[in-house]
């Protein structure tokens, strides 16, 4: 006998992440921090310039990007 109940969705982690947000007023493009490919990244959808903030985000690990230094 089939059975249709769905099952519950598990929960996926989500933590407070540093990310770069586009400062034009017209533009909403952010990325995260550890996939962007400079210091001081420019936006990809207008150009303009990015500053840093923090976004609450799902757990996402980014396997190509060199380990950070822990002092």
């Amino acid at each position: 006998m089939y059975n249709s109940r769905k099952k519950p969705m598990e929960e996926t982690p989500e933590e407070i992440t540093v990310i770069w947000s586009c400062t034009s007023d017209t533009c909403k493009g952010w990325m995260r921090d550890n996939f962007a490919f400079s210091a001081q990244p420019t936006c990809s959808l207008c150009g303009s310039v990015m500053e840093k903030s923090e976004k609450k985000l799902v757990v996402l690990n980014n396997s190509s990007s060199p380990p950070t230094k822990s002092s």
